[in-house]
């Protein structure tokens, strides 16, 4: 089995790599079995949370309005990360905002990972759920759950303890395979789409959930076109 990886989770406003954002990252590095570094801030998302992300998580727009942007974190996450593997529940999720982050950076982000969820697909197939909360549940792992670090660390002793009882040298699954997700660069919306934007909450006295200058071409365009349907031009 795969010793030396980084096992991340990822909270979010939502499961749409390219329409949802990150809040926060917590990341766990492992060196032969042995813990050795962590990773964990909150991200701005540029837009307030749902209820229902902010029941789930406990995480509030409080926590998020004075921390770092994506595109600052990002580049410190790469660091930390270095060449390893990814270890995580359902890790393509994580990886697919991760991979949508470097690409609206233009950085290169190509990643193996292991996906302890699949293990437990195969393995556990007569469970009633393979929820990481579940499976901590069922093999008796402390675990707070959705919050970003607590997560990776539940992760992390959950893979060991699938591995204690089903690793095999024949099962893949128990190694790092190439993690594909394909997306497309989103640009920074323009001036003129942010001007435009600014005169319709002022002339609308519109309340945004969102910051306009962290906001995306597509993202603006669509958020006027809703305007306009509401409010008139």
């Amino acid at each position: 089995m795969e010793n030396t990886y980084v096992s991340i989770d990822l909270e979010t406003t939502g499961l749409n790599p390219k329409r949802d954002r990150i809040t926060e990252i917590g990341a766990l590095k492992v060196v032969e079995g042995q813990v050795t570094d962590t990773f964990v801030t909150f991200v701005n998302p540029g837009r307030l949370l749902e209820d229902r992300i902010r029941e789930l998580t406990g995480i509030r727009d409080e926590d998020l309005a004075q921390a770092p942007d994506i595109r600052e974190v990002f580049p410190k996450l790469a660091d930390f990360l270095e060449d390893l593997p990814l270890l995580g529940h359902s890790v393509l999720f994580d990886y697919s905002f991760l991979k949508k982050a470097a690409v609206d950076q233009k950085l290169s982000f190509e990643k193996k990972g292991i996906d302890t969820l699949k293990i437990a697909r195969k393995y556990l197939a007569s469970l009633e759920h393979r929820s990481l909360d579940y499976l901590c549940g069922y093999y008796h792992i402390p675990h707070r759950a959705h919050r970003a670090l607590a997560d990776a660390e539940a992760t992390s002793v959950l893979y060991h303890r699938l591995a204690e009882q089903f690793y095999s040298q024949d099962e893949p699954l128990f190694a790092p395979s190439q993690l594909l997700f394909q997306v497309k660069r989103d640009t920074p919306a323009t001036a003129q789409q942010k001007e435009r934007l600014y005169r319709l909450v002022q002339r609308h006295k519109i309340t945004l959930g969102v910051t306009i200058e962290k906001l995306t071409r597509s993202e603006a365009s669509r958020l006027m076109d809703k305007i306009f349907s509401e409010f008139g031009r």
